[in-house]
């Protein structure tokens, strides 16, 4: 395999990161590449923590150095560098496909991304509430509610609720105090990661509260997945959908990690 071949494998510069399920039954059908080093460590240079392959520095698909401002990321991807075995799989690396995306593609369009994550706020899944079962409604109100206020409180804006599907359009004065704070979030690598945290917990607002520490990833993961876990109790989970539902959690994990150290 040639080394382009091989970089392709982490996605390319300016794509989106791949859908996490794909990912992973992509890299069971395709044959994975033989593991090419020995070592993987951090190596500090020039300001920036760098992912050494036997003390070479990595790449990413568009051949900037895999390196980055904070420690923590840098370890983490050297960690999961390190816990490849014979084959390199990354559909097991969400960290370093989504730090590529950033270093790739999220730097050179950062206000398109942000943009973006304005725009979902528009229909935000906060703001769509459950008419019944009343169970279902309980939990959303215990759960969602003071999350709601808490962004609401921290932006300086109110959001507008809606029962079922009926859109709720919001008002132009809160998603401008939304914009506001989402430009203050680092590009790229805190930036990628606010990105997938609210494309996997389908909420902006759930991605400014863990931004701004008012929740934590656990409590933003299950707030996410609160009517999920509501049909779960209900009907049982099969085995299919919680290995795609580990494959997400880790992709969220990858990126709350990123939001808060990048």
């Amino acid at each position: 395999m040639s080394t382009d071949d091989f970089l392709a494998r982490f996605s390319a510069a300016g794509q989106r990161q791949p859908d996490p399920v794909a990912a992973a039954q992509s890299g069971m059908r395709n044959a994975l590449p033989k593991r090419f080093y020995d070592t993987a460590s951090v190596a500090e240079r020039d300001g920036l923590f760098h992912i050494a392959l036997d003390g070479r520095t990595a790449r990413t698909p568009a051949r900037n150095p895999l390196a980055v401002t904070s420690r923590p990321i840098a370890e983490a991807l050297a960690a999961e560098w390190h816990a490849q075995t014979d084959r390199i799989d990354p559909a097991r690396m969400p960290l370093t496909r989504l730090v590529n995306s950033a270093l790739d593609g999220v730097a050179d369009q950062h206000e398109a991304v942000r943009a973006e994550i304005v725009r979902y706020a528009g229909s935000d899944a906060l703001c769509y509430r459950a008419a019944e079962p009343e169970a279902l409604v309980t939990l959303q109100n215990e759960i969602w509610e003071p999350v709601l206020r808490g962004v609401e409180a921290r932006i300086g804006a109110r959001f507008l609720l809606a029962e079922g599907i009926v859109f709720a359009r919001q008002p132009a004065g809160t998603l401008d105090a939304v914009a506001r704070h989402v430009a203050q979030i680092p590009a790229p690598l805190a930036l990628a990661g606010a990105h997938n945290v609210m494309t996997l917990s389908g909420s902006t607002i759930l991605m400014l509260a863990l931004a701004s520490g008012l929740q934590d990833a656990d409590a933003v993961w299950a707030a996410a997945h609160l009517d999920e876990d509501y049909q779960i109790a209900i009907w049982g989970q099969d085995e299919e959908a919680a290995e795609r539902r580990a494959i997400r959690r880790a992709e969220f994990d990858a990126a709350a990690l990123l939001l808060k150290h990048g």
